[in-house]
């Protein structure tokens, strides 16, 4: 298993709670030199990739009227770009019959306040895989989408513009069954994709998220 990120000690903590079998690279998936130097270690060290999930991300709360070219400018750069590129430049090494794994979020089809350019990041993470399904049949690789709605991380505790609590509490109303995910459910999702009982599913959203979308 390979591992990126853009902090040192995270990818640290990560590898110790994984095991021996984990290998961290650094690096940031908006810069292009950062993932051919990913691949590269990952070729050297393996040859190939079975999965790939592209979980990378930035949430940068402004209103409609607020929001600058900045903001729009990293949000796209990270959740859009650099998720497009994660999975192209993974493409000479990925196996066929290999899965394509996207991080979504249940944003995309809602409508909150302060979160218009994130949730069109995410909305596009959508468009992506339907459009990988039909182009990669021929290798029978799978791409889906995971969206998660709000989830005990410490992210949910920044709130959302607008919002008068700023914490958890503002997401667990949204949410039908009255509690934030956890980690762990979206892990289990991600296995079930990358997994053979999910081996007729692809070029879908998989909502976890409480019944958060469909409220």
């Amino acid at each position: 298993m390979f591992i990126a990120g853009r902090r040192q000690a995270e990818l640290d903590t990560a590898v110790s709670l994984i095991g021996k079998n984990a290998t961290a690279v650094q690096g940031d998936v908006s810069k292009l030199e950062d993932l051919d130097g990913l691949y590269e270690v990952v070729r050297k060290a393996k040859g190939h990739v079975d999965i790939v999930f592209a979980n990378a991300g930035v949430v940068d709360s402004a209103l409609f009227g607020e929001s600058t070219p900045e903001q729009f400018d990293r949000g796209f750069d990270l959740n859009v770009r650099g998720t497009y590129f994660t999975v192209q430049k993974a493409l000479p090494l990925l196996t066929d019959k290999g899965s394509i794994i996207l991080s979504g979020s249940a944003a995309w089809q809602m409508g909150i306040p302060g979160l218009g350019t994130y949730s069109a990041t995410k909305a596009a993470l959508v468009s992506f895989v339907r459009s990988w399904t039909a182009e990669l049949a021929s290798r029978s690789i799978q791409a889906n989408v995971i969206s998660p709605g709000p989830t005990e991380t410490p992210r949910v505790h920044v709130g959302a513009k607008g919002s008068e609590e700023g914490t958890s509490d503002y997401f667990r109303k949204m949410i039908p069954m009255g509690r934030l995910g956890t980690a762990d459910e979206l892990a289990s999702a991600a296995v079930f994709l990358a997994s053979d009982e999910s081996s007729f599913i692809t070029g879908i959203d998989l909502p976890v998220d409480g019944g958060t979308a469909s409220r």
